[in-house]
C-alpha cells in the first residue's frame, strides 16, 4: 500500500494508524535515507500504541524502549551496525521474546535477521520537502491492513 503524507504530523498519523493493527512480536523494518521521516513515523507508532513518552532517535543508544503502551515498543537504529551478527550481540532474540513491537531503522544493515517484517519505505518528495511517499508491505499488512 502506498500513501502520500504532506507533513510530519501526517507521517505520524499514518504511524498511529498502523499501530492499531500491530500484534505482539511484529517487526517494522524501515527503509529510507537520513531525514526521511523514520523517527516521525515511530512517534506515530508510539502514540498509536498509547505511549506517552517523548520518542527520540536511538542513534547513539542503538535501542530505545517504550513500555507504557498497549504493547512495548523497541525502537532500534542499526545505522552503525555492519551485519546481523552484531544485532544478535545486542540481544535481538530477547527483544523478540518480550512480545512487543520492534521498529528497526536502517533495517537493510541487518536484513537477514528479520523474519517476515512489515516494511515501511519512506521517500521524501524531490520538490515538496515536507511530503513523503510511504509504502507499507509485508507481514500481515498485505492481507488485512486498511487505513
Amino acid at each position: 500500500m502506498e500513501f502520500i503524507t504532506h507533513s510530519a504530523a501526517e507521517t505520524e498519523a499514518l504511524g498511529a494508524k498502523l499501530a492499531a493493527v500491530l500484534r505482539p512480536g511484529d517487526v517494522i523494518a524501515y527503509r529510507g535515507d537520513l531525514g526521511a521521516g523514520k523517527t516521525a513515523f515511530t512517534r506515530g507508532l508510539a502514540r498509536g500504541l498509547g505511549v506517552n513518552e517523548s520518542v527520540t532517535s536511538p542513534t547513539y543508544t542503538l535501542v530505545n524502549e517504550y513500555l507504557g503502551g498497549r504493547l512495548p515498543l523497541f525502537h532500534f537504529d542499526m545505522y552503525r551496525l555492519h551485519d546481523a551478527e552484531e544485532l544478535f550481540d545486542l540481544g535481538w532474540e530477547d527483544y523478540l521474546t518480550r512480545q512487543g513491537v520492534c521498529a528497526v531503522e536502517w533495517s537493510e544493515n541487518v536484513w537477514e535477521a528479520l523474519e517476515n517484517p512489515i516494511t515501511v519505505q519512506i521517500i521524501p518528495d524531490a520538490i515538496e520537502a515536507s511530503w513523503r511517499r510511504i509504502t507499507i508491505t509485508g507481514g500481515r499488512t498485505d492481507a488485512n491492513f486498511s487505513l
